[in-house]
């Protein structure tokens, strides 16, 4: 907001700047009402009721502080912290400059009472949170946040949690073309691939030597009378690897660093072990982008007579719940 040139919002923005003035500002106006409010309200009782009226102003103010001063509008602001903060900047902005001195001085002698307890005052607070924090607030914020949006939001923390391993296509589902094969059998798979990149390899899928742009080759088809393996192979990219192991998190940013889509994961020995795509990463964190013609988690599930359950050996391990 205070980008969009809201003058409210950037009053808010002025005033988070310095924290530590902000909340002596509050803490000072805070105890002024309530010490003013129960000197008062003492001094009235004891008029009314004689000795009793203190005893009855303790109580009274006791209850009135609490729900109005205290928990009423505390939980108003934490519901609707923008509408609360943006108002109340215009008397907390001029209110900042003429306490300026007092709200100094308690910031002077607390940093100097810290420094005799040995507390250094001059470590630079990050503005970060904590994954921790993020997931409490998000918990949080179930008021304010669509289910949908909170899962995603919790999905992104989780990321981390999970490896290329346990969202790759293994390697004996791995779709490719050998090139060594009969021509005529390489354009069939071409022509009838429902893939967008297939793995061009010699013999054996240790020996890949290239990622198939699949539509590019399609056009190059298109174009040519006669389609060869050179022009396949132009239509082709250099194989990128993924180290099993590594977190999506860190495979994600990789790839947009790399600008790759496809990247095959393999083993410290460097042998293929899988493969992963930019969609299966994103998957984990909106769900899946198109039906799959791939059997759901239900058909890849067997319950058996004896109680027990015949799993899939290619089920996923974190997509099942275990008792």
């Amino acid at each position: 907001m205070a980008k969009q040139g809201n003058r409210s919002a950037k009053r808010v923005e002025k005033l988070l700047r310095k924290p530590d003035r902000l909340i002596s500002l509050v803490l000072i106006g805070n105890n002024l009402v309530n010490i003013l409010a129960s000197a008062l309200g003492t001094i009235v009782g004891m008029r009314l009721y004689g000795d009793a009226g203190v005893a009855i102003a303790t109580g009274v103010l006791t209850f009135v502080v609490l729900v109005f001063a205290e928990v009423l509008p505390k939980t108003i602001a934490a519901l609707y912290p923008e509408k609360v903060a943006y108002p109340s900047s215009f008397l907390l902005a001029p209110l900042q400059i003429l306490m300026m001195p007092l709200v100094w001085l308690l910031n002077t002698i607390t940093r100097l009472l810290m420094r005799l307890m040995g507390i250094k005052t001059d470590i630079v607070v990050s503005g970060s949170l904590s994954k921790e924090e993020l997931r409490t607030i998000v918990h949080e914020s179930r008021s304010q946040i669509s289910r949908r949006n909170q899962d995603m939001l919790l999905s992104v923390l989780d990321l981390e949690k999970v490896s290329v391993d346990d969202i790759m296509v293994p390697r004996n589902e791995i779709i490719g073309i050998d090139i060594n094969d009969d021509w005529k059998s390489i354009e069939r798979q071409l022509t009838h691939s429902p893939h967008g990149r297939i793995v061009l390899y010699r013999d054996s899928l240790d020996d890949a030597i290239s990622m198939l742009r699949v539509r590019e080759a399609w056009r190059l088809m298109a174009e040519k009378k006669e389609f060869t393996k050179e022009m396949m192979l132009r239509a082709a990219d250099e194989i990128y690897y993924v180290p099993e192991g590594t977190p999506l998190s860190t495979q994600l940013i990789k790839f947009q660093r790399n600008k790759k889509k496809v990247g095959l994961v393999v083993n410290e020995y460097g042998d293929i072990q899988g493969l992963v795509t930019v969609e299966d990463i994103l998957e984990e964190i909106v769900g899946d982008f198109t039906t799959s013609m791939s059997p759901t988690l239900a058909e890849e599930v067997t319950p058996q007579n004896d109680g027990s359950v015949i799993i899939d050996g290619t089920v996923i391990a974190i997509t099942m719940n275990f008792p």
